[in-house]
């Protein structure tokens, strides 16, 4: 199963750069990295990133995490996936940008959560 994590384009290029990263500074003060599920996402895109552009989506198999995944309750009691390890930019399925038009975050077509 896919997971997702929006990172800015400078987390992104520092992912990228150092191979790894603690994620960014909401994942640091929390102690994980936060993820979404193809659900979750575009409200995670409204909540915490209404108006930036220059996000980059990054998906995830969760099969790569193994015991560091964890799901747990966060927005009204909904499970989320949190990394308690590193993210390795070998963890990356695929990385695309996610634009930001006429007010909306805008998915990829076709978008699914399978490999």
């Amino acid at each position: 199963m896919l997971i997702f994590k929006i990172f800015r384009a400078s987390e992104w290029a520092d992912l990228r750069q150092k191979r790894s990263t603690q994620g960014a500074p909401v994942d640091l003060a929390d102690g994980y990295i936060h993820f979404s599920t193809l659900d979750q996402a575009p409200e995670t895109a409204a909540r915490h990133f209404a108006g930036d552009t220059d996000l980059m989506l990054v998906a995830v198999e969760t099969d790569r995490l193994g015991a560091a995944l964890k799901w747990e309750p966060s927005r009204g009691g909904a499970l989320f996936p949190h990394l308690y390890r590193e993210l390795h930019l070998d963890d990356v399925v695929w990385a695309q940008p996610l634009p930001f038009e006429s007010g909306v975050h805008q998915f990829p077509p076709g978008l699914s959560d399978e490999r």
